[in-house]
């Protein structure tokens, strides 16, 4: 059996040292830690793909939590069942002492079961709160619009003598390029503009 230790950061910035630490203290030499920064929302991590090719039946993958693992409730009972069923590899999640396969190893039938249970009760709970946020956000951004809110990059308005810059370009007296600089409008701002500023004149 070689043991294994599969660590993950949400982003650069973050710091892995804790999770380091848990790592030797379980025996596992650095070579044999696989880091990725990266998001939980998927296994489509660098780091992680290339642990699993070296995961072979019998090895022993530690994660400091369940949640470093990943974040999504089917990808995480998914990639589970991969790595214990059909890898025969064994998994400690050093956080939660219940969530540790080596135990079927010992006819410990109960102990397998309560580990399942646990690891798909806590998968659901992970997910449902992501779940609760996501709506918590769509209802915040639903009642901001209602209050007049609004998303996006602040409109860029005309200057003040965008007439008479508009009638001179009109005229021929000023280029597109004069205009648009003159405007202090890119162009294709300044063409929105000059529509919006045409419509309201036939009004």
């Amino acid at each position: 059996m070689k043991k294994y230790a599969y660590i993950r950061v949400s982003s650069t910035d973050q710091c892995e040292d804790r999770q380091v630490i848990a790592m030797s203290e379980v025996g596992i030499p650095q070579e044999d830690i696989y880091i990725d920064k990266a998001s939980g929302k998927d296994f489509n991590r660098p780091k992680y793909a290339e642990l699993v090719t070296q995961l072979k039946k019998g090895d022993c993958l530690y994660v400091k939590s369940i949640d470093r693992l990943g974040r999504n409730y089917e990808e995480i009972l998914h990639q589970w069942r991969i790595l214990t069923k059909e890898k025969g590899v064994d998994i400690v999640v050093i956080d939660i002492p219940i969530l540790d396969t080596r135990t079927k190893h010992g006819g410990d039938l109960m102990g397998q079961v309560i580990c399942d249970v646990v690891l798909q009760l806590l998968s659901f709970v992970a997910q449902n709160e992501r779940d609760n946020i996501r709506q918590r956000q769509a209802e915040g951004i639903a009642a901001a619009r209602k209050r007049g809110v609004r998303f996006g990059r602040p409109v860029k308005k005309p200057p003040a003598d965008f007439a008479e810059v508009v009638r001179l370009w009109e005229r021929g007296k000023l280029m597109t390029k004069e205009a648009v600089e003159q405007s202090g409008l890119t162009e294709s701002t300044f063409y929105r503009r000059y529509r919006e500023y045409r419509k309201g004149k036939r009004k």
